[in-house]
């Protein structure tokens, strides 16, 4: 878009359709900032894998009232469309992030005033919460304001459809299309008071609930785990301390100078569990109280970070990969000592997610069925596949969801089943950490890395655009000495054998994703994210691991060789 037709976009919001506030930010950005003006009105704030995200401020790439009315208007007239005659609701609930209150109570205005019924969490609560509320109350959608792990100035807003599950095709196209069709002025921001309706402990009651009988073992020693938990200034502090007591475990620390809710997250640069900085407080603390495990969320309460006891008794920081498979044994084999295998039932995963998944299902004879990135697809998998019964299933990026109640990402309910794990594990003479190794030693050692580029604005998204045009015209035809043999690309939906050169259908949605793969089973993806101004690099390598003893060295190996990917791909 040329300057001329942002400074176009950006003028039309002086008029009496914006509050008189929004006129003067506007005005300011014409007259003292054009850069901000630029990025925030070059483009419409886009649904990307997880919802829409972006900065607060004014402009329609950014997080406001207007751009939030607008999508919870075009919501609103897709769901009258398609659910005519009857008494249409939706369940909203928001996190800790700054506005996030006051925007919440914006999109229920929307709703009520074009006649919806909405259940409005009575203060903050967790994703999970939500998706669980919306089948809870038989909602036929549900809406959640947040901005997961991004920095503080950020927001967001996710649909949920009825099953609890986030917007898939065909409703997430139709909606936009409904979304797009829309002038601001055209948004009713004015509520019927009559159709909103608070809710609180009733709702969160019977999601803990559900939590522990999800996410429970067969266990009698939970007195002998200690627990370190960090809620990293989010919404899990709402949930996870009374799921702790309901399962049991009375040995749980919380780390109190993150246990406030808090949007500005002043104890650490970022609010993401993936990253070791921000469990410092709570690793200091688990070294202070000799703990087994400790359990951090993000502010939303979709993803987990998790660190256990090494071979050597030090806290390691779990990456989201190697969880997931020591949660997937854990619960298969539950389901098997239950008598309840009987070949239909399927794990999920994703396309960016480790492999040793596949290869861990397929030794119990369970299947594994794979999807693109976001847990919206993983929840559409169970749709998709009424007639298996879903086991569980997770991604790469530290999400985790144990059966079906909850349809995202569940932190809640899968850090409950990490205790029940390592409760297990030491009862037995092990450890969480060892049970992984063992499964190494049964289906190679699998080693992954993700690395993450930022390019911010205009400027960002055409570099990523280019980045990804080379990698499709220029594919690499080894990796770090190993040929590559396929090259899957999602978006034209071809995989080519580049051996032979013969190519296949890939059968899932188009998505902007390239993965390649070597002789030898070694991985690399890209994909540019749809909720941030980054592309994402996805490795994985694996090697066989003799015994639990070797695993150090092997890992060593492992680390180096995707160092030597990184550095022959100039990344």
């Amino acid at each position: 878009m040329n300057s001329q037709n942002i400074q176009e976009n950006a003028k039309k919001w002086l008029s009496p359709v914006f509050d008189e506030t929004t006129q003067k930010e506007v005005q300011e950005l014409l007259d003292n900032n054009i850069d901000v003006l630029n990025d925030s009105f070059y483009k419409n704030l886009e649904f990307g894998t997880g919802g829409m995200r972006g900065l607060m401020g004014a402009g329609i790439n950014r997080i406001n009232k207007y751009t939030l009315g607008k999508a919870t208007q075009g919501l609103g007239n897709y769901l009258l469309k398609q659910f005519p005659n009857k008494q249409c609701s939706v369940a909203i609930a928001y996190d800790c992030r700054h506005n996030s209150d006051t925007l919440a109570k914006v999109v229920a205005d929307v709703l009520t005033a074009n006649g919806i019924k909405v259940f409005l969490f009575e203060g903050l609560r967790t994703t999970p919460a939500l998706s669980f509320a919306v089948n809870h109350l038989n909602c036929d959608a549900g809406i959640v304001l947040t901005a997961s792990h991004n920095p503080p100035e950020y927001n967001g807003y996710k649909v949920y459809w009825n099953d609890g599950g986030q917007i898939v095709p065909p409703h997430d196209g139709a909606i936009i299309a409904e979304v797009n069709a829309l002038d601001f002025s055209e948004v009713k921001f004015d509520e019927n008071p009559g159709l909103l309706e608070y809710i609180g402990e009733e709702v969160d009651n019977a999601f803990t609930d559900a939590c522990v009988a999800n996410g429970q073992l067969e266990l009698s020693n939970r007195d002998e785990l200690t627990i370190v938990f960090t809620s990293l200034h989010g919404t899990s502090i709402t949930a996870m301390p009374e799921t702790f007591e309901k399962a049991g475990y009375k040995n749980v620390h919380i780390v109190e100078e993150q246990r406030e809710p808090n949007g500005d997250f002043p104890t650490v640069a970022s609010p993401n569990p993936e990253e070791p900085a921000a469990l410092a407080m709570a690793t200091e603390l688990a070294n202070k109280v000799n703990a087994d495990i400790v359990i951090g969320t993000d502010p939303d309460s979709d993803r987990l970070g998790i660190a256990v006891r090494d071979l050597e008794g030090n806290m390691k920081l779990l990456n989201g990969n190697q969880t997931m498979v020591v949660m997937t044994d854990f619960l298969i084999k539950k389901w098997k000592k239950e008598g309840k295998l009987n070949g239909k039932q399927f794990v999920g995963t994703t396309i960016v997610s480790t492999d040793m998944v596949g290869k861990l299902a397929e030794s119990y004879d369970v299947a594994c069925k794979v999807c693109l990135t976001g847990f919206k697809w993983i929840a559409k998998m169970i749709k998709d596949f009424d007639n298996l019964d879903f086991i569980g299933g997770g991604e790469e990026s530290f999400g985790y969801m144990v059966g079906d109640f909850v349809r995202d990402k569940d932190a809640i309910t899968s850090a409950l089943l990490a205790c029940e794990i390592a409760t297990y594990a030491k009862a037995n003479g092990t450890s969480f950490y060892k049970e992984l190794l063992e499964l190494y030693t049964k289906h190679n050692f699998y080693k992954e890395h993700l690395i993450s580029i930022t390019k911010k604005g205009m400027d960002g998204a055409a570099q990523i655009q280019q980045m990804m045009v080379d990698l499709r015209e220029n594919p690499p035809k080894e990796i770090d000495g190993e040929k590559v043999t396929f090259a899957y690309d999602y978006d034209t939906s071809v995989c080519k054998n580049l051996l032979d050169g013969s190519q296949s259908t890939i059968d899932l949605p188009k998505s902007n994703v390239l993965i390649f793969y070597t002789e030898n089973g070694t991985r690399v993806a890209a994909r540019p994210s749809g909720t941030e101004p980054k592309i994402k690099f996805y490795f994985s390598v694996n090697t066989a691991l003799d015994t639990v003893e070797n695993s150090e060295a092997t890992e060593k190996e492992l680390d180096a060789k995707i160092q030597r990917i990184i550095s022959g791909l100039h990344l």
